[in-house]
């Protein structure tokens, strides 16, 4: 769906995440979403009527879903796919958005748990539910790449958390070492899984 095929509400949740992702949940106002969505400034009590509570939420559990849905696209992309090439496109998708834009996004799941996960149950909770969405794509594409299943659940919160260390890490020092080194030291690691092994 292209951005001028959503509907106020859908892109009011976008611009939510992409905001989030950028300024964190504190920095992310609720004129910013709408300024940012295009969208009527009326519409947002007509579709979160819960606030920004409800928005930062839905933008939340967004965030999750993208991930879920990238991982089967990044394994079409790979013509022999293997738990390293896996881990190094989620990895790429990062050091390709840094070297294009620079280091000022990061993932709206992480900054949402950051900011509000002890004052906010129900953003605690869509976090957990989107990492849980994020790890159980992981966990599939394993699987499916021969890590047996008793493994596969608990690589795949390494990934995931790997992953977002790394990017938390290449934010604050402005460079994508981090990234380099998920890649390098636990590409490896996935791969001898595979059928028992590691």
């Amino acid at each position: 769906m292209t951005e001028s095929e959503r509907g106020p509400r859908e892109r009011m949740v976008f611009s939510a995440a992409q905001l989030v992702r950028r300024r964190g949940v504190a920095g992310a106002g609720m004129r910013d979403v709408v300024a940012h969505a295009h969208a009527p400034r009326g519409s947002l009590q007509h579709y979160f009527p819960g606030g920004k509570e409800q928005l930062v939420n839905e933008a939340v559990r967004w965030a999750g879903r993208y991930a879920a849905r990238r991982v089967p696209r990044f394994m079409t992309g790979m013509a022999e796919p293997t738990p390293s090439g896996l881990l190094a496109a989620m990895v790429g998708q990062w050091t390709d958005e840094y070297a294009r834009e620079g280091f000022a996004g990061g993932c709206p799941v992480a900054a949402a748990t950051v900011g509000c996960a002890e004052s906010v149950e129900s953003t605690r909770e869509a976090a957990a539910e989107a990492f849980g969405e994020w790890t159980g794509a992981v966990r599939e594409a394993l699987v499916g790449m021969g890590v047996p299943a008793g493994r596969a659940g608990g690589l795949a919160v390494v990934v995931v958390s790997a992953v977002e260390g790394a990017v938390v890490v290449a934010r604050a020092e402005r460079d994508v070492r981090a990234l380099e080194a998920v890649v390098g030291e636990l590409g490896p690691v996935l791969d001898a899984a595979r059928g028992g092994g590691g």
